[in-house]
């Protein structure tokens, strides 16, 4: 019970100093998370299933999370080049630039883990690790 409450609090924790990071540029983390899974892929631009996927989050929030960063400005729906059925959603320049800029304030709070060295920090991520492989979060 002890170790599964630390686990949630400090997700709780590193999550609020993430988002407060994440506030000026008007993000929250799943949406900061989405932008940088842009940014990452070959063309700037993944299908929406595709997205969920990788989030490992319901299409319903990818949605969502696809709309509010439209809505900003960040990205962009595009029609699949070869493919009728899939919508891709791509960043814009602004998105581009905005994750950036995010990812520095991100750092700048060290993605909300303090207090650690960064030998420490190698090894709560060895373990996280071990944890996730034997809950099968990596066969995804």
């Amino acid at each position: 019970m002890a170790a599964a409450t630390s686990i949630m609090r400090a997700q709780q924790v590193v999550l609020a100093r993430v988002d407060e990071a994440l506030k000026s540029f008007d993000l929250t983390f799943a949406r900061y998370e989405a932008l940088v899974l842009l940014t990452f892929s070959r063309r700037g631009s993944l299908p929406l299933g595709k997205m969920g996927e990788r989030l490992m989050i319901h299409p319903t929030s990818v949605t969502n999370i696809v709309d509010r960063l439209e809505a900003q400005g960040l990205v962009k729906r595009v029609d699949h080049p070869t493919d009728r059925r899939t919508t891709l959603c791509e960043i814009t320049t602004r998105g581009r630039r905005i994750v950036a800029a995010a990812t520095e304030s991100v750092t700048a709070v060290q993605f909300g883990i303090v207090g650690l060295s960064e030998g420490e920090v190698d090894h709560l991520i060895d373990l996280l690790t071990k944890f996730r492989r034997a809950s099968g979060d990596f066969d995804h």
